[in-house]
């Protein structure tokens, strides 16, 4: 015989506590990158959402190309048409938005509140 019956008998025996001890690290690794990794990650694409969503007339905008302009256009869903230059217009895709710098005039007014403001400028000339 090669092999003693009492070092046979020890391999043969399974411990499930060396088990779970072995995946604790896996299981340890995988909560650290869920909240350095997709947690962040997952908050930041849910604020572009928001942010691409409430894009409105007269926000001025950055594009992901690196273009800077006046939204005076909200064409759908899913485009906007922005002025680059005097009287240059482009339409680009929503997703394309990196950034709003500034917010402009909301995108529709009431005829009264309309009516309103042209009679408080002509009070204040």
């Amino acid at each position: 015989m090669l092999i003693t019956p009492a070092y046979a008998q020890a391999a043969g025996a399974g411990d499930t506590n060396s088990m779970l001890m072995s995946l604790l690290p896996f299981a340890l690794i995988f909560v650290i990158m869920y909240f350095l990794i997709l947690r962040p990650q997952q908050k930041k694409v849910r604020d572009h959402a928001d942010l691409v969503k409430n894009i409105r007339r007269g926000d001025t905008v950055v594009t992901s190309g690196g273009l800077v302009g006046k939204v005076t256009k909200v064409v759908d869903d899913d485009q906007i048409e922005f002025e680059i230059s005097d009287g240059v217009r482009v339409r680009q895709m929503r997703q394309m938005i990196s950034g709003v710098r500034a917010k402009g005039e909301p995108a529709k007014e009431s005829k009264d509140s309309a009516k309103e403001a042209a009679k408080d400028d002509a009070a204040s000339k």
